[in-house]
């Protein structure tokens, strides 16, 4: 696995070694002990899977408590991936980070606990699925305005179309308002 930083520092691209022939591939997706010595966690307990038609835009969600770290992957199709730094005390507070995830580039990003994280598909349709650090808490779930001009977010959004949201997106708080972490 190879380790790639991105312009926020706690944020990391994840790159497998992937093995594959005509028959087709192979690549770790984890491993405990690779992630703990790249000074990642080494711990999840929980597994999510969801599946999103082309232009839906998801989040940007987050917990103010049991806050969760995600490692998120595109097993099908492709999206834009965000992560944005919600920690105040952090000098890179308000700042984001977006890649491109895809069934073909096989990364994965790793977004701690204490950033806003969403996605929006690229392509026909995109199956994405991560694993998260903590439980999820819907009591505790924020959502950053995905448009907030504060943070300035560069969304690949296809030309003539508007991102589909859920509510709770359409919801969303602007970064001055929004509960953040310390």
């Amino acid at each position: 696995m190879k380790v790639i930083d991105t312009a926020l520092d706690a944020v990391k691209i994840l790159e497998p070694t992937v093995f594959g022939d005509e028959r087709g591939f192979f690549l770790e997706s984890w491993n405990r002990a690779a992630f703990e010595a790249e000074g990642l966690p080494g711990h999840f307990v929980q597994d999510n899977h969801s599946r999103s038609a082309q232009g839906v835009l998801r989040g940007l969600h987050y917990q103010i408590r049991q806050p969760q770290g995600k490692l998120v992957r595109v097993t099908k199709g492709e999206v834009f991936d965000v992560a944005v730094d919600m920690r105040r005390s952090s000098d890179q507070f308000g700042q984001w980070v977006g890649v491109l995830l895809s069934e073909k580039n096989k990364q994965q990003l790793w977004v701690p606990p204490g950033f806003a994280h969403g996605f929006y598909v690229v392509s026909e349709s995109a199956d994405f699925q991560y694993k998260c650090t903590d439980y999820y808490a819907p009591e505790h779930e924020r959502s950053l305005l995905w448009s907030d001009a504060a943070v300035g977010i560069q969304w690949p959004i296809i030309a003539g179309t508007q991102p589909l949201l859920a509510a709770k997106d359409e919801a969303a708080l602007p970064l001055a308002d929004c509960d953040t972490f310390a």
